[in-house]
């Protein structure tokens, strides 16, 4: 199956129902303070890409990153989700891939992300990504629900 990805903005018609259901599976697996969701608002800032993934009209994954420069210049990974019947077809690779080409030509070689240890399917595409964990950055606290990892880009 064939995929268009694009840059849009989050606050797009038919995006809130896909960003309703990735909240909707992250609340049914942590507590809300170990959920880190920017708000729609906060993923259409001038410092984030905001990619769609669909396929034909129906929009089935999504992904973000947010260029950040304190302490040091990197990119964090957000709200990277695919519909459930659309898994297993690489689709989050391929989000995941444009989304650290976009660091890339920012001239960003670190990428970030912070996800959750009852996402084994998340932690097993990362680490394929060569993702490694490491301790919290930014304003992320040690957390027993939260794994946090990062990636030296080429």
């Amino acid at each position: 199956m064939t995929f268009e990805i694009r840059s849009t903005d989050p606050r797009e018609p038919g995006i809130r129902s896909l960003i309703d259901a990735l909240d909707a599976y992250q609340l049914s697996l942590y507590p809300a303070e170990s959920n880190h969701l920017d708000s729609l608002d906060e993923l259409a800032a001038a410092n984030v890409v905001f990619l769609c993934a669909s396929s034909g009209r129906k929009i089935v994954g999504c992904g973000a990153v947010k260029v950040l420069e304190v302490p040091e210049r990197y990119g964090e990974i957000k709200r990277l989700y695919v519909e459930p019947t659309y898994r297993g077809q690489g689709l989050s690779r391929q989000l995941l891939h444009e989304l650290e080409a976009h660091l890339l030509d920012c001239g960003v070689h670190t990428a970030r992300l912070e996800t959750g240890i009852r996402q084994p399917e998340a932690l097993g595409l990362y680490e394929r990504m060569g993702y490694r964990k490491r301790t919290p950055f930014g304003d992320y606290v040690d957390d027993p629900v939260s794994v946090f990892m990062e990636k030296q880009l080429a």
